[in-house]
């Protein structure tokens, strides 16, 4: 009885997620839609009740993204700041699905904004996730030129995680893009050095050098088949394993 109850413990005790903007966006992947918010929140208070801590990086590419406002004529900083509160708005989004849900939810973003949110402070941050809290990390690192990825890759070294889970709609990491080549094969594990080799976008090259220099591993998996979230804590192979 024993030895079947060891086998049912996730196999992570703490967890980054991170999700893209585009995905609270639902099919449109523009604005907010509640109800892809709120299969998101279910999907983390899944996990959240199998005892694992839970945090989330949320992007901002549904409202606003700072690369792409550059490009239409907005100076860069300028739009990636705008890109930054975009994530805020989305991290208060998926608090308030998962407070519906009755989880416990904290938000700390990166940029001040005492009224809304808490300033990011490490100590306090693993603090809420030892109470059980799920906490929202919101205004990317603070800074403009880094992505969503980048602070994710930060974020998840600084407090501990023991893996970043890159939520995406596809089940893992290809040798080519599985929309165009019906021959496209999947990895269910490789390492950073190949990834990097093969030029496979698993991350931007900032993020991934975070992940690689500190062995951090990075699990890309289909957020969106229900259940997989909790698939994946519970160490099942599902997605694409990234480490050393």
């Amino acid at each position: 009885m024993d030895t079947m109850n060891k086998t049912k413990r996730p196999k992570y005790s703490r967890v980054l997620l991170k999700l893209s903007g585009e995905a609270l966006g639902g099919d449109t992947r523009v604005g907010i839609s509640p109800q892809s918010v709120r299969d998101m929140a279910e999907q983390i208070l899944e996990v959240r009740d199998l005892g694992v801590q839970v945090v989330v990086v949320v992007g901002g590419g549904n409202i606003f993204r700072g690369l792409s406002g550059s490009e239409r004529g907005i100076e860069r900083a300028t739009g990636d700041y705008m890109g930054m509160l975009a994530t805020v708005i989305n991290a208060l989004a998926l608090q308030d699905a998962l407070e519906k849900l009755g989880v416990a939810t904290r938000v700390q973003s990166a940029i001040t904004m005492a009224q809304i949110a808490e300033a990011f402070i490490r100590r306090r941050a693993v603090r809420h996730l030892e109470k059980g809290r799920v906490v929202i990390f919101g205004g990317g690192t603070g800074n403009p030129y880094f992505s969503t990825d980048t602070a994710a890759a930060l974020r998840a070294n600084e407090i501990g995680a023991e893996v970043v889970l890159k939520a995406t709609k596809v089940d893992g990491i290809y040798d080519s893009d599985p929309t165009k080549n019906a021959s496209a094969r999947r990895y269910s594990h490789i390492s950073y050095s190949e990834a990097l080799q093969k030029q496979l976008k698993v991350m931007d090259s900032t993020a991934f050098s975070l992940c690689m220099d500190n062995k951090m591993p990075i699990i890309v998996f289909d957020f969106f088949r229900p259940h997989n979230l909790r698939r994946v804590v519970m160490g099942e192979k599902v997605g694409t394993l990234v480490t050393g």
